[in-house]
């Protein structure tokens, strides 16, 4: 190409033109000296004339070869660009917009072993960065990515060619949005090790208490009671001296323990062994001793780790004890508790609570009774229950039945035409916001824990004073700023735990056979006719219903089913699937409109008859969401795994209820969930 045919432009172009507007100058000034002196303008031109021949000659003799030295320089420059990018230090790659290879440099090819000519997609070489992960709608993207052991920062620049072709004037772009993509790998392998060394290094605060250690003790021989202290306390501090960690005794029967982060990782891989050890200590007592332990972690502060590790404990102990619980800011991990906590036989709980409900009820105008989502006959036997109680102190009691299912309506029927119960008792969830809105109301929440659970939970904010009532073990999600909280995890049903109240609170208490009928209905379905999760306290409960009036006919007559519900029964358990030759897992069919979750449930229970069968699931939609009921037999703590489904309940006896997915959905995240656990070694 013949560089006549190039043009200057911008900058450079003015710079070289210099001349020719000089010699213009020089033009108009030889002329402009005429008019003062002629001889002074002769000598001007001559000037003029000079100057111009040796300024024409000078630019066009030099421009080609000013030319040719700015196109050398040019090439040479990008071929130095060019260079730098290969010898750059950082591997670093251009893709297309579906991820393909298209140039690397040196670093790039070293790293990943490859050679120049490579042009395979880069998931080939990087399975970390997917075609999800490609930059599209966002300018840049990063993915933390693993390579031969090494740790990298792949940070990937979208580069518009919409953007560098408006600037070449050989191509014109007409809605073209195609792109490249700059893939930088920054090695963060040092830093990361860093920060796991920091991390690992941090102080965690655990606290560690004994669940019985009074009710243990006095299976012992007094003379062998020192022994037994002296054998755990050593068991414990032998577990935790293993491991670098500083163990002091706070009480008899309360340890506090510091050690590193790292130490408390490699607890977790053992999932905390002292449980079961302490548990299988024996010489000579007959009640076997267990743990509660939480720790926290997370935190810079050494008081906040503290705190996190008293929420820890507190809620091992709310979920029965027998298990380790580690809470850090943003999480809550559990360990242990798959046996059946064993029972108190001691009331002296339920006497102080009792005394405690009367305080509240005594010093209230309005009470509020309300249990958890589609009413079941438990929460509405213990609602019965403190009914009568703030009846006894003429207190104006309303009792929350938002849906009435086919469980508790034979009870709702009784009530209402016994004659001595008043219908507008019962009220609608927007009834009692209406109550609640414009009176000072307690509120007594029975048989549930979680606010969500619960049948209306927009009276927890509009109640200043909350008492909570429940026998489910106690999850991260608990009702805040409870004024009295009973959650006893040892008992059968909230209808035993509201007997017992019943007790002690006042000897003015007088309940009604219908109502006797109504809490001990509640504890028949719980315990499964008194098979399940039954101790000495539970029929001494039942013995103080029977004296009530409680008849055992007239719930039986309850309990009985038409024959639509015992057909519907029998098609889930006809369906049901077998999974890992263990689970049985069955879903409700459509055709099943009066109460599908009460009948799913029943179905449940049925389903643990089938030899072989040690946890069963029957999935119900129901209202947009899908409510799955978990039972167990055996020693499968059905309460861990539907707590990873977002549920909770006991160990023979869990649910929850799951929003925006199919059944098909959820049986699939059910099956994952047990997969996962029997690959944990959870599920034995």
């Amino acid at each position: 190409m013949s560089s006549n045919k190039i043009r200057f432009k911008g900058q450079i172009r003015t710079y070289i033109l210099w001349p020719v507007w000089m010699t213009l100058f020089v033009a108009v000034f030889a002329i402009g000296m005429y008019f003062v002196n002629i001889r002074a303008g002769v000598f001007a031109t001559v000037f003029f004339v000079v100057y111009a021949s040796v300024a024409y000659f000078l630019y066009f003799r030099d421009r080609g070869r000013v030319v040719r030295d700015l196109i050398s320089f040019a090439t040479q420059y990008g071929q130095v660009q060019k260079q730098l990018l290969r010898d750059l230090e950082i591997p670093y790659a251009l893709l297309d917009e579906t991820g393909k290879v298209i140039w690397t440099n040196d670093a790039f090819e070293q790293t990943m072993n490859i050679t120049k000519k490579y042009s395979k997609n880069i998931t080939n070489l990087i399975p970390e960065i997917t075609k999800e992960k490609l930059p599209r709608m966002e300018h840049e993207t990063e993915s933390v990515v693993s390579v031969d052991g090494h740790d990298f920062r792949a940070s990937m620049n979208k580069v518009s060619m919409s953007a560098l072709m408006e600037a070449s004037d050989a191509v014109e772009t007409v809605d073209y949005d195609s792109f490249l993509i700059a893939l930088y790998m920054f090695d963060v392998t040092e830093v990361n090790a860093l920060a796991r060394q920091v991390e690992e290094q941090k102080m965690v605060c655990g606290l560690i208490y004994m669940d019985n250690y009074d009710e243990a003790l006095e299976s012992v021989d007094e003379a062998r009671r020192s022994l037994v202290v002296a054998l755990i306390e050593r068991q414990i501090n032998k577990y935790f001296s293993k491991v670098d960690a500083i163990v002091k005794k706070l009480e008899k029967d309360k340890f506090l323990v510091v050690m590193k982060k790292k130490e408390l990782d490699n607890i977790v891989e053992s999932r905390f062994g002292i449980l079961e050890e302490v548990k299988n200590a024996n010489i000579g007592n007959e009640v076997s001793f267990t743990l509660s332990i939480g720790f926290g972690a997370g935190s810079d502060s050494f008081d906040q780790n503290y705190e996190y590790a008293r929420t820890a404990i507190d809620l091992a102990l709310g979920r029965g004890g027998d298990q380790a619980i580690i809470k850090t800011e943003d999480e809550i991990s559990y360990y242990g508790g798959r046996r059946e906590v064993t029972g108190k036989n001691t009331r002296v709980k339920a006497r102080v609570k009792a005394h405690a409900l009367r305080e509240i009820i005594e010093s209230s105008d309005n009470i509020i009774i309300m249990g958890h989502k589609i009413l079941d006959v438990d929460a509405f036997g213990s609602s019965i229950g403190i009914y009568r109680v703030a009846k006894t102190f003429n207190k104006k009691v309303n009792i929350v039945v938002d849906e009435v299912t086919t469980s508790i309506r034979p009870m709702l029927d009784m009530m209402i035409h016994d004659g001595a119960h008043d219908e507008s008792v019962f009220v609608s969830r927007e009834g009692a916001i209406e109550i609640a809105a414009n009176t000072e109301c307690t509120l007594v929440v029975v048989d549930v824990n979680r606010p969500s659970f619960t049948g209306c939970p927009e009276l927890l904010e509009l109640c200043n004073t909350i008492v909570v009532l429940d026998h489910h073990r106690q999850g991260a999600e608990k009702i805040e700023n409870a004024t009295l909280s009973y959650i006893e995890p040892y008992a059968s049903s909230a209808s035993e735990m509201v007997s017992e109240v019943l007790q002690y609170i006042s000897d003015r208490v007088k309940l009604m056979a219908d109502e006797a009928d109504c809490l001990y209905a509640g504890m028949v379905v719980d315990t499964n006719n008194f098979v399940t999760k039954t101790g000495v306290r539970t029929f001494e409960a039942a013995a103080y219903l029977r004296r009530n009036g409680a008849d055992v006919t007239r719930v039986r007559k309850m309990f009985r089913d038409d024959v639509g519900t015992y057909k519907a029964r029998a098609e889930i358990v006809s369906n049901a699937e077998i999974y890992d030759r263990a689970f049985a897992i069955a879903v409700t069919p459509d055709t099943v409109v009066d109460s599908p979750t009460i009948i799913g449930a029943e179905a449940a229970n049925e389903l643990l008859n089938i030899n072989g069968i040690r946890a069963s699931f029957v999935l119900t939609l129901h209202d947009d969401e899908v409510f799955i009921s978990a039972r167990s037999i055996d020693d499968i703590n059905v309460q861990v795994i539907m707590e990873k489904l977002g549920g909770g309940g006991h160990m023979n006896v869990a649910g929850t209820q799951i929003k925006d997915v199919t059944v098909e959905e959820a049986k699939k995240s059910l099956i994952a969930v047990l997969q996962e656990m029997k690959e944990k070694g959870e599920l034995q």
